[in-house]
Parts: structure tokens; sequence; C-alpha cells
């Protein structure tokens, strides 16, 4: 598809997100300012990043390290990443200073090996964490289970890792099955903010749910960030 055609395309696509992420506020009565777009550039190519970064989003999210590295180094300094998969704890060390967040704590010792690699690598800079929870508990998906989270995260207090700031949860919805999304969404709402009150911490305050399929369900359901790739870059082509 020539370069033109691809940046249109994505164009309209970003647009018809952004205006749906308002709509949606508008029904749960939020304001559309509280909902962070992190467009999801797995697995798309640098060309497509620059191209969307170039129509304003500075937001992405990367579920795999190798991948990311072929994109970051290449977008300005304001552009934001999220480390939104599962990672293992051996590649912690290519967190600091490329990523702003990461989405998917669910070890102790995971969060110990980014406090070490953010003391390592000298950054001044604070890496925002969300636990992810596998609220609908299935097998085929990581993260603690709900009952887990309270327990793991008053460890991760008592440990007081350097370089990490605990800014709230994470979590996938229950694929087809829209009523299980939405109990779910509203579970882990209710839990992040049970934390955050229990806990006395202010900044636990973010909500990562929902992707293409649901994210307006989340929306509704509270999410402060929604995870969007394929309605935004389209279906890639194999």
């Amino acid at each position: 598809m020539p370069e033109a055609s691809v940046e249109n395309l994505l164009q309209k696509n970003l647009q018809d997100v952004q205006h749906n992420i308002q709509r949606c506020a508008k029904v749960a009565g939020r304001e559309g300012s509280e909902i962070r777009l992190i467009a999801v550039s797995k697995t798309r190519t640098l060309e497509e990043v620059k191209a969307l970064a170039g129509l304003g989003q500075q937001v992405f999210g990367e579920n795999q390290v190798q991948d990311a590295m072929t994109k970051i180094p290449y977008l300005g300094q304001h552009t934001e990443w999220h480390f939104i998969g599962h990672l293992q704890s051996k590649k912690a060390g290519k967190i600091p200073g490329h990523f702003q967040w990461v989405h998917s704590v669910d070890s102790i010792k995971l969060a110990k090996k980014l406090s070490s690699a953010m003391f390592a690598s000298n950054q001044d800079a604070v890496l925002n964490c969300l636990i992810q929870v596998n609220i609908s508990g299935e097998a085929t998906k990581f993260g603690l289970l709900p009952e887990q989270v309270k327990p793991f995260l008053q460890q991760l207090l008592q440990l007081n890792l350097a370089g990490l700031k605990w800014r709230g949860l994470m979590t996938i919805g229950v694929k087809a099955d829209e009523n299980r999304t939405q109990q779910a969404f509203k579970q882990l709402r209710r839990l992040q903010q049970s934390c955050r009150d229990e806990y006395s911490l202010p900044e636990f305050d973010q909500l990562s749910m929902g992707m293409s399929s649901d994210y307006c369900l989340a929306i509704e359901q509270g999410a402060t960030m929604v995870r969007v790739g394929t309605s935004i870059f389209g279906v890639r082509e194999s």
C-alpha cells in the first residue's frame, strides 16, 4: 500500500478510536481526558509507528523487548513507551531508559530485577509499574489471582524497591464474552480502589484494561488506560 494511503488509513482509524473514547467516556459520565490511549504497536513496522507519531499519537505499547528495540531508539524523546506483555526476569535490564511503564508485574522476582536494573542504569527517572491480575482465573493468562493481589502489594511496599512506583492494576478481558468481561473489569476497579485506600496510596490510581474489542466497556467500568492495536493499525497482513 502506498505510503500516503497508509497514513490516511492510520489517521482515519486513530480519529475513530479517539472519537469513540470521547463518546464512551461521556456515556459513563467521565471526561475523555481521563483515559490514556496506548497504541499497541507490537509487530508493526518502524514506518507505521513513525507515521502514527506524526499524527500526534505519542503513547505506544509493546509486548516483546526485542521487537520494541527496533522502534524505540528511532522515535522522539517525548514518546511514551509501555511494556504490556509478559516480561521475563532475565530481560528486565532492557527496560530502564526505554520504557516508562510496565503493566505486567506479577512476581517479586521480576519486581526485584526491575529495581536492580533501574539502579544499575543510573536512571533518575522512576519506572511506573502496574500489577497484572488474572481476574477471570483463566489458565492461559498470566497474572495474580485477585485474592493474591493485596498480600503481593503489601510485600512490595515492605521491600520498598528503589526506582519503582506502584501505580495500579492491569487485566485482560474474557474473549468473546461481554458479560464476563464486564464483571472482570468491575471487579478490577473495586480491587484497585480497595488497594489504594487500604494502603494509603493516592497514586495507585491506574486501571489498564480494554483492547480493540472491549475498550468502551472498560471505559464504562473505570479504565484509565486502554490498549488498542488492531482498531488503529488494522489487521496485520500475514
